[in-house]
């Protein structure tokens, strides 16, 4: 080594050390979106398995907190492309223009009950709402994380924020559970 050279610090014991620490974060960053203690502890495990093994690549990831997140989100977005796959056969989209009298998303809306509607989606709505409304990303970000195009992803909001709307308004009118 030369003496102007710095040393890396091992990815693997750096990731280690952060373990403790980003652990919560990651499991309650899935558990939020997925609603599942198991999924959420399953999407956990595999999330620290890719963060391991990217740790074991040249060159070496720096591991933080924020990269484990955004490890968990595609983790997270491969389950629902997975649950959407073996489902695609049995469900129906339902193409109806948004009503611009009331929009749900100007609204606040009941949490537990988003969630409930939310979870009823479609995994591709389901992918596409939680990164848009809940993780905050800019459509062009969205489209990227779900491999489609800037319009192609709008026209997937328009299909979901319909979905979820009608969902929404048909639980409610059914009144607590």
């Amino acid at each position: 080594m030369h003496s102007g050279e710095r040393v890396r610090p091992d990815a693997g014991a750096v990731l280690l050390d952060l373990y403790d620490v980003a652990l919560p974060q990651v499991y309650g960053y899935l558990l939020a979106r997925c609603g599942w203690q198991a999924l959420a502890e399953e999407l956990t495990a595999e999330t620290f398995l890719a963060a391991v093994a990217a740790c074991r690549r040249e060159p070496p990831p720096a591991p933080t907190t924020a990269w484990l997140i955004g490890i968990a989100r595609h983790k997270l977005i491969d389950h629902w492309r997975a649950a959407e796959r073996e489902h695609r056969g049995r469900i129906t989209v339902a193409l109806a223009e948004p009503d611009p009298v009331q929009d749900p998303w100007e609204e606040r809306l009941d949490a537990m009950l988003a969630h409930e509607v939310l979870d009823a989606q479609t995994s591709t709505h389901r992918a596409a709402l939680t990164l848009r409304y809940l993780d905050g990303l800019p459509v062009p970000d969205v489209a990227q994380v779900l491999g489609r195009t800037v319009h192609a992803t709008e026209a997937l909001l328009v299909r979901a924020r319909s979905a979820f709307r009608h969902s929404y308004a048909a639980v409610e009118k059914e009144g607590p559970r």
